[in-house]
């Protein structure tokens, strides 16, 4: 049987953990043929990564094994690169430069207005300071 590998060789997708909109897309990356370590950025040594309280406040993250941070439309990308079967050339497609930019600004435009969108509660539409869970100073 082939070992599994520590949870600190596996990427990392980074999320907001008081947006319901992300907790709910994290639900549905679960589902994905890939293998990653979901967390919300109020639960991880942000740090230890290689990233920001400000930055992960601001867009889902994607950190690979080499540490290299990957951020928005972009970390989405990297995450289904890593997948198995056709999920990996979708990945590739929004990796291209052209399609990244449309990508870039789709994934912005969702972010602003996840509080209309599926599994949103009404937490998504505070400011990420305001969100429950905001660490202050």
């Amino acid at each position: 049987m082939p070992e599994r590998p520590k949870q600190a060789e596996l990427p990392v997708l980074v999320y907001d953990g008081d947006c319901g909109f992300c907790t709910g897309s994290a639900r549905v990356v679960e589902r994905l043929p890939v293998r990653v370590r979901l967390v919300p950025w109020q639960e991880e040594d942000l740090a230890a990564l290689g990233t920001t309280e400000e930055r992960a406040r601001h867009e889902v993250l994607w950190v690979d094994q080499e540490r290299h941070v990957s951020g928005g439309g972009m970390a989405l990308a990297e995450l289904l690169k890593h997948c198995r079967g056709p999920w990996k050339l979708v990945g590739r497609a929004l990796a291209a430069p052209v399609v990244r930019t449309v990508a870039d600004r789709v994934y912005r435009w969702v972010s602003a207005n996840r509080h209309h969108l599926a599994f949103a509660t009404p937490a998504c539409r505070l400011p990420a300071e305001q969100r429950p869970g905001a660490r202050s100073g």
